[in-house]
């Protein structure tokens, strides 16, 4: 019995710490996740005003910006 006595404040703050980090982890994952979604759909809103029916269309070249490659 006098070990379940030197060892059980142990466990205890053991037990305490994991649940503490495992709080931490599933906050920060949380957040992430969180992240990741605002970041997807400012993604898709830019590229939605970039894409849409009043937008210029792109030519993919750089004709007259003044550039050379020679």
């Amino acid at each position: 019995m006098e070990y379940v006595a030197v060892l059980l404040p142990s466990l205890v703050v053991g037990l305490l710490f994991w649940f503490a980090m495992k709080a931490i982890f599933n906050a920060d994952k949380s957040e992430r996740q969180a992240e990741a979604r605002a970041h997807a759909e400012a993604e898709a809103r830019a590229a939605e005003s970039n894409h849409g029916p009043n937008a210029a269309p792109n030519s993919g070249t750089n004709a007259g910006d003044g550039s050379s490659t020679n």
